[in-house]
């Protein structure tokens, strides 16, 4: 990624994202076509339009856009309290995934796509959309929503500061986790640019300390970034190019190691399909057995999941996790885990 705008409002797309998204839980979660005038009630984005025209507009809209993704949004009689009025209705037979093979190219963008859409799966008005259809009475298919868990926000919690950093060339420190360490050294550096490779999110800078330009890893630093002098201190070399840069210093992927988490009944649907094993615990958990092959990475993820999934082995995966639940609850304003 190059040097993007700050974060303030949502744009046109985020919002335009996140209303198409509710619309798909709202008619997956469904089990019976609903009409139009039940959608608008229950998308929040709808109910927000003041007049019944822009709504007609947006649907229509949204409709063509989600079948020219592949989609399969289809109408349906509803009955005959609607007369000719057709319900509107996605079928989880036909929009769930049939195996499919990729390529490991292929496979790396998917897993950045997957990583962008859990920040915001079933986040503020989507769930809004599903209390409102528990609300409405509306027959519920709860297995079509599978797969599409809430997740808490633990990944990179240093990347809002570092961005801002990288747009207005500040000078920043940070304490900085050197792989396969447990220890931690303060680095000084000149920002230039963030990048995105196998998932990940990196850094390419200057490190004042070492006299050279370096690659950090976001998910490898710790507590707070400090802001040293002022806007426009450096310059950015011309000839400075993000991604490779960041290709040919990052680590690569590791090899798998094996880890156990306790999963609660009814949660972590990912982890399940990656299991090697699932045993039942009791009734409330399963305890799950399976590879990762990248501690941040899977430490990040198990956070994710908040209280319905525990680590239980490796060591240094439980500490991981408990760092990331700890870095989430005291960005919410809870303090210390």
């Amino acid at each position: 990624m190059s040097s993007q705008p700050g974060s303030g409002a949502p744009s046109a797309a985020q919002t335009k994202t996140e209303r198409l998204l509710n619309l798909v839980l709202v008619l997956l979660y469904a089990r019976r076509p609903l009409a139009k005038a039940q959608i608008r009630q229950l998308v929040p984005q709808y109910g927000a339009n003041a007049s019944l025209e822009a709504f007609e507009r947006m649907f229509e809209r949204d409709k063509d856009e989600l079948r020219e993704l592949g989609i399969p949004l289809v109408t349906e009689d509803i009955d005959a309290l609607w007369e000719d009025e057709p319900g509107y209705r996605i079928h989880q037979r036909d929009y769930a995934l049939p195996d499919i093979a990729f390529e490991s190219d292929e496979l790396a963008v998917l897993g950045l796509a997957s990583r962008t859409w859990a920040q915001a799966s079933l986040a503020g008005p989507a769930a809004q959309a599903l209390r409102k259809l528990r609300a409405a009475g509306v027959e519920r298919d709860v297995d079509a929503l599978i797969g599409i868990e809430p997740r808490l926000r633990t990944t990179e919690p240093a990347f809002d500061d570092v961005k801002d950093a990288v747009l207005r060339r500040v000078r920043i420190a940070f304490d900085y986790r050197r792989p396969e360490a447990t220890d931690v050294v303060e680095r000084h550096v000149q920002p230039w640019s963030l990048a995105s490779w196998h998932g990940r999110w990196y850094l390419n800078a200057y490190d004042e300390d070492r006299g050279a330009p370096r690659v950090f890893r976001l998910s490898r630093i710790t507590g707070t970034v400090r802001r040293l002098g002022r806007p426009g201190a450096f310059e950015v070399p011309a000839d400075h190019e993000p991604q490779v840069m960041t290709r040919s210093a990052a680590t690569p992927p590791s090899s798998p190691s094996p880890a156990v988490v306790r999963v609660r009944q009814g949660a972590g649907h990912a982890l399940r399909r990656r299991a090697r094993t699932v045993g039942e615990v009791d009734d409330t958990w399963s305890l799950v057995d399976l590879d990762y092959g990248d501690l941040d990475a899977f430490a990040e993820e198990l956070a994710g999941y908040g209280a319905d999934v525990v680590a239980e082995q490796p060591r240094e995966l439980v500490d991981a996790v408990v760092e990331r639940l700890r870095g989430a609850a005291a960005a919410h304003g809870g303090g210390e885990a």
